[in-house]
């Protein structure tokens, strides 16, 4: 197993120990699975669009959830076993997946749509205003130069 030590980084941080959980849980889940193929959008500043290609599933075959953080989109088609299809090649995969997405503090999941096979997620950043950057006004008292001092 590999191990990175983030020490030097968090030297000059606070706070930042999410960080390395989650490079760490993205090291154990990276399996090299591909399936299925997905697209994440940056569509403005605030607002981004996660696009997977789930030919074959129905909107009764996905499930999509957010829980504590993590958008998870699985898929699980009912078994047809009741088919007489005899296949000569079959290239559309039809397996179940599981995808999850770690998303950040102030992402939220705003809507989705299945359409032409493609599974769109629609996310948009909101920052709460006191997250927001504000100007902190500095009080103390102005030192004003003497006679003596300002020659």
């Amino acid at each position: 197993m590999r191990t990175i030590d983030f020490t030097p980084l968090f030297r000059h941080s606070i706070g930042f120990d999410r960080l390395e959980r989650m490079l760490d849980s993205a090291m154990r889940l990276d399996d090299g699975n591909s399936y299925p193929p997905y697209n994440i959008e940056q569509l403005d500043d605030d607002s981004y669009r996660i696009t997977m290609a789930v030919a074959g599933f129905g909107e009764s075959d996905l499930d999509v959830t957010v829980t504590d953080g993590t958008l998870v989109i699985a898929g699980k088609q009912e078994d047809k076993d009741g088919d007489d299809v005899v296949y000569v090649h079959r290239g559309i995969a039809g397996r179940a997946f599981e995808r999850r997405f770690q998303l950040d503090d102030h992402i939220q999941v705003r809507s989705g749509a299945l359409e032409n096979g493609l599974l769109h997620v629609n996310l948009e950043r909101v920052v709460p205003e006191e997250k927001k950057p504000r100007k902190i006004e500095l009080a103390g008292t102005t030192k004003q130069l003497t006679d003596k001092q300002a020659a």
